[in-house]
């Protein structure tokens, strides 16, 4: 395997994206996250092309940023669902999801558990309701 080398003597082979990019996509990921988050709009945040950041960014993170962007969608919903009285569809809405169908296909494949059950098992438990005991 051959090694190019850029402009500035760095081997394309060991290049990252730096910490303050990759915290300034982070950031907008979870300032827009019910929003349509495509490779282009995520790569213009950082002003590189689709294909530099999406390969920069596999490095970096070892996911693909299709799968970064997941990733940042069920962490969210998973503190949604255990601090929030939202319903699940609605939180399904709010983390970026179209149908609940899938977020909970994709929440299940990322947490190995559903929403409602992540849930039940990650609220704490409500004072003064049916569970206090006397």
């Amino acid at each position: 395997m051959t090694m190019t080398t850029t402009t500035t003597g760095m081997s394309e082979q060991g290049s990252v994206l730096p910490r303050p990019r990759l915290r300034r996509v982070t950031d907008y990921i979870e300032a827009h996250m019910d929003d349509d988050l495509t490779l282009a709009r995520l790569s213009a945040v950082v002003c590189m092309s689709p294909y530099h950041f999406a390969r920069l960014v596999k490095r970096s993170t070892g996911l693909s940023p299709h799968r970064f962007v997941v990733r940042a969608r069920i962490r969210h919903a998973s503190a949604l669902l255990a601090a929030a009285d939202l319903s699940i569809r609605r939180i399904s809405q709010v983390v970026g999801f179209r149908t609940v169908s899938h977020f909970t296909t994709v929440f299940r494949r990322v947490t190995g558990t559903t929403p409602h059950a992540y849930r039940t098992l990650n609220r704490p438990a409500r004072e003064g309701g049916c569970d206090a005991v006397p």
